[in-house]
């Protein structure tokens, strides 16, 4: 008597999925599904808009890290216009990418992720969320709030607002960074590193205590991509894109963004709204590859930076050059936020970097241009082109979690097989498989997000419709 599992929505994440889980007439998953039921359509929208607005329009996109979409389009733009950058336009754009990494990575690892680690996989849904963490870890809980509060104000100082901002437009920025502000970003760096090591602390206290979970979060040989420099440090803002095979063995790498086609295949599939990118020159499903914190810890020869370069140290000592397992986005996400404000100290102290050169002006010069940079989920790209008035005539976006899409699809699988057994719904069963997407931290919305938990009904049919079990969460 074969049956469906569905789960809508996922929680904890950002935007708006639901999971289906096929049981065979034996009660063993045959299939499952990640399916994102939001509709985006701003490659649509954008179309007869000056290029000039599109930085600004893009990072409408989300509402979480408006700043990847504010680099990735103004990356493209740059690419319209033709320009050389000014060096410290260039620096104060890392800086800002930067400060994004570590907010959304704080969000991601303290507030969506460590109720599961702090609590078990089984623990208590009413106490294993944000709130819950308030009354019991206030300190940790507090930790993150702030280690956010830290990327947001320079994005706020940079920016002018810590949501959407402005600032990066093509050519570079809109405005020069003023000594007071620079004050006021350095001051605020020793609380960063103290809460930063503290997660750190936590982090390796709970690294082995979920072997299950690390052996089927998304455990499997996949290829990994993402930005790289000539340094071999971890790279957030430029440089050639790497991909490379599950022994961090480099299978392919091109350093102009206009030959990301030659490479990123995109299929689509009627269940989700979100498209499959995948390595062309294995093809659709063989191609499939992961990006993100992982991949770019696999790729970096080293982080970079002191206290990141530790981390990372520590990382690979415990598991390897290229761990296989999803579930070890947590601990690479870590890494991150200590090389993300790492560096903005380091950016902070060049010497030019209150330079007030910081645009150049030009007209369009090409009727293409592409794009890249990396958000915290990992690769974006932003594909335009435009007519001879420089309007927008065409856009292709390849989001940061749809390269994931494939990894994460096959992840759901092989949670499922492993915990789902039988008619009764568990919550920790369903929890797991909801977990193996938060090790991704999708961002799934269109610049509206989801506040708490999610409304979540799971019912268990049998073929002729019968109500075998029910949980719902209001």
């Amino acid at each position: 008597m074969s049956k469906t599992i569905t789960i809508d929505g996922v929680t904890r994440i950002e935007g708006h999925a639901r999971i289906t889980i096929d049981l065979d007439d034996k009660g063993q998953v045959s299939d499952a599904q990640f399916h994102v039921t939001q509709f985006r359509g701003f490659e649509k929208f954008v179309e007869g808009r000056p290029l000039t607005e599109m930085p600004s329009v893009m990072a409408r996109i989300c509402g979480i890290c408006p700043v990847s979409h504010l680099m990735a389009s103004a990356k493209a733009c740059d690419d319209l216009l033709a320009v050389d950058i000014p060096p410290t336009a260039i620096k104060l754009r890392r800086v800002m990418n930067e400060a994004q990494m570590v907010q959304s990575h704080a969000l991601s690892l303290f507030h969506l992720s460590s109720p599961d680690l702090l609590y078990g996989f089984d623990s208590d849904p009413t106490k294993r969320n944000i709130f819950g963490m308030i009354k019991t870890h206030p300190a940790f809980a507090t930790d993150g709030v702030m280690l956010r509060k830290f990327g947001q104000e320079i994005i706020a100082l940079l920016g002018g607002k810590k949501i959407h901002p402005a600032w990066v437009v093509p050519g570079g920025v809109s405005e020069a960074l003023t000594a007071e502000r620079r004050e006021t970003i350095l001051k605020g760096i020793p609380a960063a590193m103290a809460m930063a090591n503290r997660a750190a602390e936590w982090l390796a206290t709970v690294v082995d205590k979920f072997p299950e979970e690390e052996a089927v979060f998304s455990n499997f040989p996949t290829m990994f991509a993402g930005l790289v420099n000539p340094q071999g440090t971890l790279e957030h803002y430029d440089g050639a894109m790497r991909f490379c095979g599950s022994q961090a063995n480099t299978v392919a790498e091109f350093a102009d963004p206009r030959r990301y086609q030659d490479y990123i295949g995109e299929a689509v599939e009627k269940f989700s709204f979100l498209k499959f990118p995948y390595f062309k020159p294995t093809g659709y499903p063989a191609g499939i590859y992961r990006v993100g914190p992982l991949a770019r810890v696999v790729l970096a020869e080293r982080a970079g930076t002191p206290r990141a370069d530790a981390e990372l140290q520590a990382f690979r000592k415990k598991l390897g050059r290229a761990p296989t397992s999803s579930f070890h986005f947590h601990w690479a996400r870590l890494i991150e936020i200590f090389y993300g404000i790492e560096s903005i100290q380091a950016l902070m102290n060049e010497p030019d970097i209150l330079d007030t050169r910081v645009r150049a002006r030009a007209r369009p010069n090409r009727s293409e241009g592409v794009g890249i940079s990396e958000a915290p989920r990992g690769t974006l790209i932003h594909h335009y082109k435009i007519d001879d008035n420089g309007q927008m005539r065409w856009a292709n976006l390849i989001i940061a979690t749809g390269h994931n899409n494939m990894a994460m699809n096959r992840g759901v699988k092989q949670v499922a097989e492993r915990f789902v057994k039988g008619t009764k719904i568990e919550e920790g069963m369903l929890n797991r498989v909801e977990a193996v997407i938060r090790c991704f931290d999708p961002c799934l919305s269109c610049s509206t997000h989801a506040a708490g938990q999610m409304a979540l009904d799971v019912q268990l049919r049998g073929p002729n419709g019968e109500l075998l079990d029910e949980v719902r969460r209001d």
